[in-house]
């Protein structure tokens, strides 16, 4: 989940440390030699304002196993500091650990009660952990305090997700949350479903070589109710924005389709734990797609002729979300996107795939992550994949 950064900052108190503090940001970076000399003064408060510092930079350059690092050490020198607790707690949203923003955030309001950064950042925490009405009263407050569109757009989605599951039940599982309304499916539809899910999760665990940190929260919708709580365009047939949203079709059982689309948005699960949600669209569809799996035959001619011709869509044009791509657009995406995993996945391996996804996890680029695992990059990529596309025509 994409989390709003907190707006909090440290002020030091003597002119001194504020001259050195400055000194910690140089040419939109962190100079870790001024942060270790800050350190090295043994002064508790300048150095855990220069690891806030720090930890900031990194967490908003998505370098964030770095940023984890900063706002610990931090911590260690000020642990009740509200504006260092809030910052954590969005990054452990951000990376998926729902459970422990949750006790930082709630620590961090808990020191700084009309702090609307440590509030709205309680909020995030709440509705990634499905406990939307704690989010709404958190986010109402944060905006009494201070008014933010982000937070006010958040609101509005956690508000539309209550309304339309106000009379919902809950079933749990060692690694799923279902919601849904007693009335959409039966209980043996039930039981099919979060056994499809964890059969997936276990081969997706394997693929990976990980798993989610928190319990994958999963709704099941009527079609109507689906497009109501998400505002996606029609020719989504499933989403996953933190929660994995099924609209379901008057299905009575898991049908191969079913399964394959939960397996596509459970992988995205992975992806984005893997990535810390930076893994651009192309890659993250393509891998779902290649892992339901899903085929190209019948898209092979086409495909082909757009990429003799050159009129296929670049991967750097790919790299975020295709919800205001219309129908046709969104065919053509996704199409290149598995076609592009495919090709990344018989000449690399699964194994590499997972190591770039990795590597932008750790705050890379695409491209960086590509040159460093891969010893490549887009140029060179989509050379690969528009010869491969021609080889495979003749």
């Amino acid at each position: 989940m994409t989390v709003a950064p907190p707006r909090s900052t440290l002020e030091p108190k003597a002119a001194s440390d504020r001259e050195l503090l400055e000194q910690v940001l140089r040419n939109d970076g962190v100079d870790r030699d001024v942060v270790a000399s800050i350190e090295a003064r043994q002064h508790t408060d300048s150095t855990a304002i220069a690891y806030y510092i720090a930890g900031k930079s990194e967490y908003e350059s998505g370098k964030f196993v770095q940023a984890k690092h900063d706002f610990e050490t931090a911590l260690r020198f000020q642990p009740e500091n509200p504006a260092i607790l809030a910052y954590y707690a969005a990054l452990l949203v951000r990376t998926g650990d729902n459970l422990g923003a949750l006790s930082y955030a709630e620590r961090a309001t808990r020191i700084a009660p009309d702090s609307a950064d440590a509030i709205s950042v309680l909020g995030y925490a709440q509705f990634a952990a499905g406990r939307n009405r704690d989010a709404i009263q958190s986010w109402k407050k944060s905006l009494v305090l201070r008014p933010d569109a982000t937070i006010q757009g958040m609101l509005l989605k956690a508000e539309r997700e209550t309304s339309a599951e106000t009379d919902y039940s809950e079933r749990a599982t060692s690694h799923f949350v279902l919601r849904y309304e007693g009335s959409q499916s039966s209980g043996v539809f039930r039981d099919q479903l979060l056994s499809t899910l964890e059969s997936h999760y276990q081969d997706l665990v394997h693929i990976f070589g990980s798993e989610p940190r928190s319990s994958v929260q999963v709704v099941l919708y009527t079609s109507q109710a689906f497009f109501d709580v998400t505002r996606a365009p029609t020719w989504i047939g499933a989403l996953n924005d933190g929660k994995l949203r099924i609209p379901l079709h008057g299905v009575d059982s898991v049908t191969p389709e079913l399964s394959r689309i939960v397996r596509h948005e459970l992988t995205h699960t992975f992806v984005n734990q893997l990535s810390a949600g930076r893994c651009p669209a192309w890659l993250n569809e393509g891998i779902a797609q290649m892992l339901e799996p899903r085929t190209l035959v019948s898209q092979g001619v086409r495909l082909t002729q757009l990429f003799k011709a050159e009129r296929e869509i670049p991967l750097n044009m790919l790299e975020r979300g295709f919800g205001s791509f219309s129908t046709e657009e969104a065919v053509l995406a996704y199409d290149e996107s598995l076609l592009a995993a495919n090709y990344l996945n018989a000449r690399y391996g699964m194994g590499d795939i997972v190591a770039v996804l990795k590597r932008i996890g750790q705050g890379d680029s695409v491209e960086s992550a590509f040159r460093v695992i891969l010893h490549s990059d887009y140029g060179r990529l989509e050379e690969g994949i528009r010869a491969e596309v021609v080889r495979a025509s003749q």
